[in-house]
């Protein structure tokens, strides 16, 4: 492969997917993925390049594996990747793929740029959006009056997240040295339980107080965390006094975010609500040629349509595709036919998390809101709050995933087939009789589903 652009392209995905799959921290991420240059592409195995035999070593023992398994996602093949060390990979000098690369280094960086910048100008507009655009756009301008809070609700994939990033684009561009925080809820969740376990819980309250504009993106992770929910309860009330910009993303409207406060519900709805839905058929083209003209990639107007017909329902299914497309186009010069097209679609709309990891995410997320850790979730403690909190977890796990009762007493110590059973029917028996716990794990299933 001679396009620099395109092996960049292809690894920017693979580092995305990998993220989001296996939930790796920024911090991870920085240190070891986005340190990695792609090099080159030969055969059926991907070469990157590292600075140093060390972390060749860390990369090779936990992340190549993931990369393989993104770049078979991405590229439809099995793919291995090679680390090599090159000491100039990431230190400034002319590294190898800079060599290789005849393109000029500024071009290869902006096109890749014109790709991941969301703005309010590559954002597609139609019916399906068209009222939380307007309230984005003129929130971005300080014209927030009649907006404060804007929270914007629909199902995952949407454009919620675009919107987001575009306020935070123009508003850093028409303001310079405004102070904006842009963040999902689950790390100002993370963030403000580190802060009280490092005792500068201050310093956290500094900073969310003293912001001109707050965007928070999936507020509803925070339903149920009582802590938080009272944090940020606080901080609410302090910017939306000053008038400052708030905005808010949620996958529902406040008033179905059962298990969160009454007091937060009835400040969310104070400002405007706007929902965005499925995007229209007219929508959906216009979103694949936008799509392929940011990669400089030509697509046939029979395969355009061939795509909108099928995808309804989820934009970042409809970007995903064009990306693949690109990506086989550039490997193996495979044109982008209804039949290439077709079982592209039938990769993406059936790939599922595995299992392993939805077992991992949903234990995980049960210990945050029950306030138990993981591991004791799967020991052998029989304690009154950890026991709840593992039959949650057993009954949320045989919702989302319908593993077997064996198998999932695997996951905790090795419990037989009858104390699955038990825990699930007393999880069902306790959400027949308290509906306030019924909405806490139903907000728990509906936040893994929506993130798998």
């Amino acid at each position: 492969m001679d396009s620099m652009t395109s092996l960049s392209d292809i690894y920017k995905c693979v580092v995305d997917n990998c993220v989001k799959e296996h939930g790796i921290s920024n911090t991870a991420r920085n240190i070891w993925l986005d340190s990695l240059e792609p090099v080159k592409m030969e055969g059926n195995t991907f070469v990157l390049a590292t600075d140093n035999e060390f972390k060749s070593d860390t990369l090779n023992s936990i992340y190549v594996p993931y990369i393989e398994e993104q770049l078979k996602v991405i590229l439809g093949i099995p793919i291995k990747a090679e680390i090599i060390v090159d000491s100039n990979a990431v230190s400034g000098k002319p590294s190898i793929s800079k060599m290789i690369n005849t393109e000029p280094i500024n071009n290869t960086i902006e096109s890749i740029n014109n790709v991941i910048t969301y703005t309010f100008d590559n954002f597609i507009v139609g019916p399906s959006n068209n009222l939380a655009f307007v309230a984005a756009k003129a929130v971005s301008k300080k014209q927030h009056e009649k907006f404060n809070p804007l929270f914007i609700y629909g199902e995952s994939g949407l454009g919620k997240t675009h919107l987001l990033s575009a306020i935070q684009f123009e508003m850093q561009k028409n303001f310079p040295g405004i102070n904006i925080i842009y963040t999902p809820a689950e790390t100002f969740t993370n963030e403000f339980l580190h802060s009280i376990s490092t005792n500068k819980v201050e310093e956290f309250d500094i900073k969310y107080r003293s912001v001109d504009a707050l965007l928070i993106d999936d507020i509803q992770f925070i339903a149920g965390k009582d802590q938080t929910e009272e944090k940020f309860f606080h901080i609410f009330n302090e910017l939306y006094n000053q008038n400052k910009v708030i905005v808010l993303t949620s996958d529902r409207p406040a008033k179905e975010i059962k298990s969160i406060s009454d007091r937060l519900r009835t400040r969310f709805s104070k400002g405007l609500i706007a929902d965005v839905k499925p995007p229209e058929y007219e929508t959906r083209l216009a979103i694949i040629q936008q799509k392929a003209e940011l990669l400089n990639f030509s697509i046939g107007e029979d395969v355009i349509d061939y795509i909108a017909s099928k995808l309804k329902s989820n934009i970042r299914q409809i970007e995903g595709v064009v990306t693949k497309l690109n990506a086989l186009y550039m490997v193996s010069q495979m044109k982008p036919t209804i039949t290439v097209a077709q079982n592209v679609i039938k990769e993406i709309v059936t790939d599922h998390q595995p299992i392993p990891v939805t077992i991992d995410k949903i234990i995980n997320e049960v210990g945050k809101i029950f306030n138990i850790d993981p591991d004791e979730m799967r020991s052998q403690r029989r304690t009154a709050n950890i026991s709840q909190a593992r039959k949650v977890a057993i009954y949320i796990i045989q919702n989302v995933t319908g593993l077997p009762y064996e198998s999932i007493g695997q996951e905790f110590n090795g419990r037989d087939h009858s104390t699955v059973v038990y825990a699930i029917n007393s999880v069902k028996d306790e959400m027949d009789r308290d509906s306030s716990f019924r909405s806490v794990v139903e907000d728990i299933i509906k936040n893994i589903k929506t993130n798998q």
